[in-house]
């Protein structure tokens, strides 16, 4: 840099005396002559002793390598992954309507069954299927999860598919039943038992935050997470001989 500095201050000096000739007062005619005589092709001296300082090069401009643009774009797709998430992942707090699924009636049975229910229709308006408390439990399973229950008993489940709220369902998938004189244990399950549930509703649980991050791409977020839960009533328990209720009274 410093070298093409005193370059360039030695031509323009040279190119000084050039401009700052003394010209001869003549008239506005010959001036005008003398202008359209000259060849309308002919280069500017100055432009012919220095070319390069009309021309600067544009290396010094530069400053950021190829293999930085490369890691910015990196750093900014990494950033746009989530861009239109909110800090903590917002999401609504209605449950959104399922879209259809499109399988037929005997794939969504087959698909219920698997996960251990069957759904029997919706809930009559005359109908009331909620008794009073009886001494009987039944252990039963939903999917991968277990659960002891009685009639009157509310449990949270990961979401079914297939099923409205005021839905009615047959649990048959169950393990164990149970009263004050018996217990039938099944191996692994008890074929003539069923446990009969109203869906309540369809919600959300409490938000769990999770932290992301990328090595050496700063890249950082915390995102919330809500799982999907079916709420169930437990409404009857069936393979059991119940005690009677003057029993239970004594």
């Amino acid at each position: 840099m410093a070298s093409r500095r005193c370059l360039l201050r030695l031509l323009s000096s040279r190119l000084v005396p050039q401009r700052s000739q003394h010209l001869a007062p003549v008239s506005i005619a010959t001036r005008t002559l003398t202008s359209l005589s000259e060849p309308l092709g002919s280069p500017a001296p100055r432009a012919l002793a220095s070319p390069r300082l009309y021309y600067p090069s544009r290396c010094h401009f530069a400053t950021r390598s190829s293999g930085d643009e490369d890691d910015e774009e990196d750093e900014e797709e990494h950033y746009d992954d989530e861009g239109s998430e909110g800090e903590w992942g917002d999401e609504e707090e209605a449950v959104a309507a399922k879209k259809p699924s499109g399988k037929t009636e005997e794939e969504k049975v087959a698909e219920a069954a698997e996960i251990g229910y069957k759904v029997l229709g919706p809930l009559g308006a005359d109908e009331k299927p909620f008794k009073p408390y009886e001494p009987v439990f039944a252990v039963v399973q939903i999917g991968s999860h277990q659960f002891k229950v009685s009639n009157g008993d509310s449990i949270f489940t990961e979401r079914l598919k297939f099923c409205d709220v005021n839905d009615k369902l047959v649990l048959n998938r169950v393990l164990m039943l149970g009263s004050q004189t018996q217990t039938v244990i099944g191996r692994p399950i008890l074929p003539d038992a069923a446990v009969h549930a109203v869906v309540e509703e369809h919600a959300l649980d409490a938000k769990v935050i999770i932290f992301k991050k990328k090595r050496r791409k700063n890249y950082r977020r915390t995102k919330g997470h809500r799982q999907e839960l079916t709420k169930l009533r437990i409404t009857n328990i069936e393979g059991i001989d119940k005690p009677e209720t003057a029993a239970v009274a004594a």
